[in-house]
């Protein structure tokens, strides 16, 4: 079984103080940077670009786990690849050729996912899952933080591990939205490993203790 990972989602950073809040992530227990990027149109909201991507990339120490909330993300892979990401996810209901995105992806270096949103059915996956390195699975709708943990996620996490055991794959499966120390240990009972955490770390009183509880609790 896959490790389970805790990625920090810089989203939720102070911006003013982003250099700090990068080093207190590679100095924690933390594995991934988690970049969500949003256009305003997939998504009804507007995050950052390239230039703070590439900024973090300077001082990160951990790899960028970029998730691209954006129409065509196609458009855009390239550019990504080039200032830092290392795992770039897009959205099933963003992009009309998916296969091709993700082997675009894949071309550039870089591991390719795919993010589905709140209540699109993960059978949608079943032909290219192979392809997959991980799946992302909103368990917010997406555009903005702070939101509440969605119930449904359960169920949708056990079907897509199903899915990943029938096919003998190793697909990570990923969870954004509302993840705490209240419902990361049933995440992984019911098959995640993979687990972005925003708020909850960045307005914490502890941040780091805060990362290593969620670790713990993940891993026990």
């Amino acid at each position: 079984m896959n490790s389970k990972l805790i990625a920090p989602s810089i989203l939720a950073a102070d911006f003013a103080n982003l250099q700090r809040d990068i080093e207190m992530v590679n100095n924690s227990d933390a594995d991934w940077f988690h970049i969500d990027v949003m256009d305003g149109h997939f998504v009804p909201n507007i995050s950052y670009g390239m230039p703070v991507i590439e900024a973090i990339k300077k001082h990160a120490k951990k790899p960028l786990d970029v998730h691209l909330m954006i129409e065509k993300p196609e458009r855009y892979i390239e550019e990504f690849a080039r200032i830092g990401a290392d795992i770039i996810t897009v959205h099933y209901e963003a992009t009309v050729h998916l296969h091709r995105t993700l082997t675009q992806i894949e071309n550039v270096g870089c591991k390719a996912g795919v993010v589905l949103n709140l209540t699109t059915p993960v059978s949608v996956l079943e032909d290219i899952l192979p392809k997959c390195y991980m799946v992302l699975l909103m368990s917010i709708n997406p555009g903005f933080g702070g939101q509440k943990f969605e119930d449904i996620t359960y169920d949708r996490v056990k079907k897509l591990r199903q899915m990943v055991n029938e096919k003998g794959l190793d697909t990570r499966i990923e969870i954004d939205g509302g993840v705490s120390n209240k419902n990361i240990k049933a995440l992984v009972e019911a098959g995640a490993d993979t687990f972005v955490a925003g708020s909850y770390i960045f307005k914490s009183d502890n941040q780091t203790e805060t990362i290593k509880d969620l670790k713990v609790l993940a891993n026990s």
